[in-house]
């Protein structure tokens, strides 16, 4: 049994937050430099009484649009914004998608690289024979997590969705993967409040970053560079094992598709990887660090723009939050 990536589709609200924007709000930073380092010219926000499961709805209905509903036989979602600890989003989504009661529904708590991980498991169910379509959303709302008072963040994160359905196939189109985590890095990317281990505190009290941004425990705290030193490590070590396990060289690759962490970042890993600028595609400039939906978001786009191919080889890399990494190559029917 083999799977197959049919469709994406994906959902970005409405409301713009712009470089301009911030440069007005925090009166630091010059919009077009801003840019220039970070690689966004504006994200999309969620509004305050949307969730990162309304997006995922819309991405969903979008990719079901003139699908057999009927033919889905597990949801997976993939959210650090869930509406509620309990009961499961996916279960909420199911219900609201119209999909049948047989549809087994689960989310699961994964950050950069939780599109690879999803498709991990996706292809893991399907190849298994436990089931034969898996419909794998991937939302953030990571603008509800940030400080007002956090430009590095601010300018980073935007929010949004995306819709993948994984089918069985007569021939494999998502090859082997390589997944893994280092849990050491934990302070590095966290909201430290909200969850049991420390509940939300009133009032929470105001820290400074070495950059002058204001956070609380109850909202998130990025170490930028420490990220940064974990990528740059962990990254390559990912890619080449993950081409190693495929057996394929770089060559043999049409294009690569990292997370869309920011400009700075993966010019840098693509630089060291020496990966040609002509297959690495970057499409941060109007989303920013979409976070789980960020291959996806570019894979739709580098597909409508003719720059992936049916029949092309193309290599993912997801990173981030955890830590944790995953990379994949799969075949564009």
């Amino acid at each position: 049994m083999y799977s197959k990536i049919s469709r994406i589709e994906i959902h970005l609200p409405s409301s713009i937050r712009s470089n301009k924007e911030l440069a007005e709000k925090f009166g630091r930073w010059d919009p077009e430099n801003m840019e220039k380092k970070v690689g966004i010219r504006e994200r999309r926000i969620a509004s305050p009484d949307e969730t990162a499961a309304d997006l995922a709805f819309h991405a969903a209905e979008k990719v079901l649009k003139n699908y057999n509903r009927e033919h889905i036989d597990m949801l997976i979602f993939c959210t650090q914004s869930p509406d509620y600890f309990l009961p499961t989003s996916a279960c909420l989504l199911q219900e609201r998608l119209r999909l049948p009661n047989t549809t087994a529904a689960f989310d699961f708590n994964q950050g950069c690289s939780g599109y690879i991980y999803g498709l991990s498991m996706a292809k893991a169910y399907i190849n298994s024979g436990i089931a034969n379509t898996v419909l794998l959303l991937t939302a953030e709302t990571y603008s509800k997590h940030i400080h007002e008072k956090d430009l590095g963040n601010q300018s980073i994160f935007g929010d949004g969705a995306a819709a993948t359905i994984i089918e069985r196939s007569d021939k494999e189109h998502i090859f082997d993967f390589i997944l893994g985590s280092d849990g050491s890095g934990k302070e590095n990317l966290i909201v430290k409040n909200g969850g049991f281990r420390n509940q939300n505190t009133i009032n929470a009290v105001p820290k400074e970053t070495s950059s002058g941004d204001i956070y609380t425990d109850n909202h998130i705290f990025m170490n930028g560079p420490e990220i940064f030193n974990f990528t740059i490590k962990a990254v390559p070590q990912a890619v080449n094992a993950c081409l190693e396990k495929n057996k394929l060289s770089l060559d043999e690759i049409n294009y690569v598709i990292f997370h869309q962490a920011n400009k700075f970042m993966i010019d840098y890993l693509r630089k060291k990887l020496k990966i040609s600028p002509d297959k690495f595609y970057s499409n941060m400039l109007l989303t920013g660090n979409t976070v789980s939906a960020t291959i996806p978001i570019a894979m739709k786009d580098a597909y409508e723009k003719n720059l992936i191919r049916s029949g092309d080889k193309v290599l993912l890399c997801g990173f981030g939050v955890g830590y944790s990494w995953g990379a994949v190559v799969i075949e564009i029917l």
